[in-house]
């Protein structure tokens, strides 16, 4: 009786190539923290860094190899596609960099290097999870799988209150975007009757009356915002300063990327496959989000001085941009944001490999007058800055410039030319910030104190409860931003590559 109970009871098939990428991550993440444990510190210090990096070079690897196959994984709760894969390598790489310039930082030594790293491998698993969902279930979980071990990193560095501060807000006001997603995805459960994106969009059948009904219209904009919250969106973004500022900058690093990303990825698998054939009522409401989200982000930037306060103003007005790439719900607007999405991987990251270089070689923490008379005294940390700055306001032969004309193109292409020269205008708003801090490298002179800078060098054998004697930057920072920033120059001038794999991913949607 008990084998012919056995023989009806099936489980899902699990496709363990679909899901391997997802798998070295958690499978990192556990190696990991159990290699934490360790009495050395060389192991602490060095192996586990390292073991993070061979993780995150796992998952990017196993994605180039699952590049091309498109398939549905645990019963179609995940779907395995070159959008899922193009996010995922977005996430390794972030990864990575967020590894390199966590090695000398204080917050892994006083969360314990085993359980930060192993946080930092969930969080990007629980992001893959997130771009890859097909499932309204899948979606909530993958959004609390990234979220939670994002809130205790905030707050790493826990004999600083300002970073405690970061972990706290950052709790609650996620909790309450994640109660808010949630309501909007049984909203939308209710109207359709199906948790399944395919089974949504059999329900939303084109000229039908449920296109239109008050529950569901309810549940997309409650699911919107909860998105929103994730990504940065205004008025959902008031988070996004404060936590930044106070989380440890490496943190911020991978934040201000990822989590923009892998909210984006699901918003295009929600809105441009699910929700496509409600495309005429959610699309001017998300149009005025992302307008309201540019000029709220370029506008708040102008008056900052803290780099990462300017930078978290900076990603809102970016997450804007990007914003309408999913309002036209076509191949070409898709496309538009993953290319986007990776060049402003680029040119994020060497923006902060400098801001944390800076952070340990001055007294002056973010402030922007870290950065004055940088390019005479340190001119590798110069450049890379300098580089991203103009990337991210999309001056010409940069990667930036190339992702914001694909995006007003799929604008123009899709109805939405108002969008597209609103982004212009956002990008002709944001040289008032980047070029002063242009200026402030370039035309101000340097402080006494830094005209002789320390090594990028240093030692990882300091004793663990004081600080280093010599305030290094690191070597792994200056490569970091000197790598991500010729990758902006490299890109800008050559884009093909991308335009060849986010082709792919468009097609992997099916847009027309």
């Amino acid at each position: 009786m008990i084998a012919a109970a056995a023989e009806k009871l099936h489980g899902p098939h699990i496709d363990w190539a679909g899901l391997s990428p997802i798998v070295a991550l958690l499978g990192g993440a556990t190696i990991v923290l159990l290699v934490g444990l360790a009495r050395s510190r060389t192991t602490r210090q060095v192996v586990v860094p390292l073991l993070s990096i061979v993780a995150f070079a796992a998952a990017i690897g196993l994605s180039v190899w699952q590049w091309g196959e498109r398939k549905d994984l645990i019963e179609g709760a995940l779907r395995l596609d070159e959008l899922t894969l193009a996010m995922t390598m977005i996430f390794g790489v972030a990864g990575i960099a967020t590894v390199l310039l966590s090695w000398r930082a204080l917050a892994p030594r006083e969360a314990a290097h085993g359980e930060y790293y192993a946080l930092l491998l969930t969080a990007a698993a629980g992001m893959v999870v997130l771009a890859g969902a097909s499932n309204t279930v899948t979606i909530f979980l993958g959004y609390e799988l990234l979220s939670i071990p994002l809130y205790v990193l905030c707050a790493t560095e826990m004999r600083r209150a300002s970073s405690l501060e970061s972990g706290l807000k950052y709790l609650i006001i996620g909790s309450v975007g994640s109660a808010t997603l949630l309501y909007g995805l049984a909203l939308l459960y209710g109207a359709t009757g199906s948790t399944d994106f395919s089974g949504m969009a059999a329900a939303l059948e084109p000229g039908g009356d449920l296109v239109s009904d008050p529950l569901l219209l309810t549940g997309i904009a409650l699911t919107l915002a909860g998105i929103a919250f994730k990504a940065s969106v205004a008025p959902f973004h008031q988070w996004t300063p404060d936590v930044y500022e106070g989380a440890p900058t490496p943190i911020t690093t991978f934040m201000a990327v990822t989590t923009k990303a892998a909210a984006l990825g699901v918003a295009i698998r929600l809105f441009d496959v699910a929700l496509i054939q409600a495309q005429p009522d959610w699309g001017p409401l998300l149009a005025a989000l992302a307008a309201v989200t540019i000029i709220v982000g370029n506008v708040g930037a102008l008056g900052q001085t803290s780099l990462k306060r300017m930078l978290a103003y900076s990603s809102v007005a970016q997450a804007g941009y990007m914003l309408g790439g999913i309002v036209v719900a076509s191949k070409l607007g898709v496309q538009a944001t993953v290319f986007y999405l990776a060049v402003y991987l680029l040119m994020n990251v060497a923006a902060f490999a400098v801001i944390v270089a800076r952070e340990r070689e001055t007294d002056r923490g973010d402030d922007i007058s870290a950065l004055d008379g940088i390019g005479a005294t340190r001119p590798w940390l110069a450049w890379p800055l300098t580089i991203a700055m103009l990337a991210l306001a999309g001056l010409p032969a940069t990667a930036g410039f190339i992702g914001k004309v694909y995006l007003i193109d799929a604008l123009v292409s899709g109805g939405y030319t108002w969008l597209g020269v609103l982004i212009v205008i956002g990008s002709m708003i944001s040289l008032g910030y980047y070029l002063r801090v242009v200026a402030a490298i370039w035309m101000k002179p340097a402080p006494a104190e830094a005209a002789v800078p320390a090594l990028a060098g240093g030692s990882l054998g300091a004793p663990e409860h004081e600080e280093p004697r010599t305030r290094v930057a690191g070597w792994e920072t200056v490569f970091v931003g000197v790598l991500f920033a010729a990758a902006t120059i490299v890109f800008g001038i050559v884009p093909s590559p991308l335009f060849d794999a986010v082709e792919d991913v468009g097609r992997a949607i099916g847009l027309l």
